[in-house]
């Protein structure tokens, strides 16, 4: 595993730099950080016979609503071609973690489905490893780190135009007890869809944000 050198403290606060220069160095310590955190959360993802990319495709799956879960969304949230998507998900389906399956109201596309295996294998994800650190810690910072880096996300994909992808009911279009399905108490704005309880807290393809305040 690659470890690069602590990065240089921040400022003494008795003697502290231009303004200019103490934001700079604070944004090189935390693209450091990240850059760090990143390489090693790559490295546990090595894991159970399955690789980084694997793992994602996995997760993704579990978290995606019914409008996502296809090669081609799969593709635009990882940021991957849609060759090497196919080629992780031919991996997966040898392995028995993933099932396609054709679409009813559209029999050329497919949706992609966690099996009973692949649920199980989603139980040991290695990052929850991370995940138990970020709850250790969760009530110090926790809501701080969210809001900034969901700002920082969003400021990336604006800055190089790539899609975003959020849950339903952060998203513009989530209506909430639509008039058009009323025994609905979500629907989604664009298909006019009903939305269950789980479902509008499910990523989706279809999200369009509002703004980088409106982030969390």
């Amino acid at each position: 595993m690659l470890i690069t050198p602590d990065p240089k403290p921040l400022p003494d606060t008795d003697c502290p730099e231009p303004e200019t220069g103490a934001k700079t160095m604070l944004a090189q310590r935390v693209t450091l950080l990240l850059d760090r955190l990143g390489r090693l959360t790559r490295e546990l993802q090595f894991a159970d016979g399955l690789n980084p990319a694997q793992w994602e495709v996995l997760r993704f799956l579990a978290q995606a609503n019914r409008y996502s879960r296809t090669p081609s969304a799969l593709a635009d949230y990882l940021g991957s071609t849609k060759g090497t998507v196919s080629q992780t998900l031919i991996a997966l389906e040898n392995k028995g973690l993933i099932d396609r399956v054709k679409k009813t109201c559209d029999r050329r596309g497919v949706e992609l489905h966690l099996t009973c295996d692949g649920k199980a294998m989603l139980a040991k994800d290695p990052m929850r490893t991370l995940e138990r650190a970020i709850d250790d810690m969760a009530s110090d910072c926790g809501g701080m780190l969210v809001r900034g880096l969901s700002k920082l996300l969003y400021e990336l994909q604006n800055r190089h135009a790539v899609m975003q992808f959020g849950v339903c009911q952060d998203c513009s279009l989530f209506c909430v007890k639509g008039a058009e399905i009323a025994a609905a108490k979500h629907q989604c704005g664009k298909t006019g869809e009903a939305l269950s309880d789980m479902e509008s807290g499910q990523l989706c393809v279809k999200y369009q944000g509002v703004t980088a305040d409106g982030a969390d």
